[in-house]
């Protein structure tokens, strides 16, 4: 006879790890932020341009943003605002709460 399956626990399992997953990607997506300088900005201001860069339909404005990412990927153009040049009033917490300002 089979050992009946515990789904409880594996729903567990897959709760941890889908957690996990987002974790890292809130984690890479705030290393991109600081990479790039943008963490210099006020958070409303950063937001306001993440939104307007999400609302944009113009292929070519797209093409041309997509070509500028791949070349600082690649390490051209990779020019972060110094440490001394960045402020820190304005960003969000580090738990990425906005309700806690």
């Amino acid at each position: 006879m089979r050992k009946p399956r515990d789904y409880d626990s594996d729903l567990r399992a897959l709760a941890e790890k889908a957690k996990a997953i987002k974790e890292r990607r809130v984690r890479q997506l705030g290393d991109l932020v600081a990479a790039t300088g943008a963490d210099a900005l006020d958070a409303d201001l950063l937001a306001g341009v993440l939104l307007d860069a999400v609302a944009t339909k113009d292929a070519a404005t797209r093409e041309g943003w997509r070509v500028a990412g791949a070349s600082f990927f690649r390490g051209k153009e990779r020019k972060p605002a110094s440490r001394s040049d960045r402020h820190t009033d304005g960003t969000l917490p580090f738990d990425g709460s906005a309700a806690s300002r």
